[in-house]
């Protein structure tokens, strides 16, 4: 599988974004994508995940609902959009992908694109 993330820049604190993953390569029906983010210095976080079914997992909104995953299976992406932006979403962004259920742990994905990096400054 081979995933292909873009869409980081810099943005202003309360401004929003949209991260997409590009994915092909696909032996099975049956998978599922995650975001993850890492700031310096700190670990590999699971942000949302969404599978193959449409269903989403949602691992760092803890209440606020600013982060949204969705898909477009005619362009084979999976997109994050991100809201209300804050310095502290300021990360590399990855996607990920696995031929299971969503995961928030970092380990149980195979596949991992390169990592758009997001900064929220003023």
């Amino acid at each position: 599988v081979q995933l292909q993330a873009s869409g980081g820049g810099l943005v202003h604190p309360g401004g929003p974004l949209r991260l997409s993953c590009v994915a092909s390569g696909f032996t099975s029906d049956y998978w599922s994508i995650g975001w993850f983010r890492q700031a310096p210095g700190k670990e590999r976080e699971a942000v949302s995940c969404i599978m193959s079914t449409y269903a989403t997992f949602d691992y760092a909104d803890s209440g606020e609902e600013r982060f949204t995953i969705s898909r477009d299976s005619a362009n084979n992406t999976v997109y994050l959009e991100i809201v209300s932006l804050k310095p502290e979403d300021t990360a590399v962004y990855y996607c990920a992908s696995r031929y299971a259920i969503c995961s928030r742990y970092p380990s149980q994905y195979s596949n991992w694109g390169q990592g758009t990096q997001v900064t929220v400054s003023s």
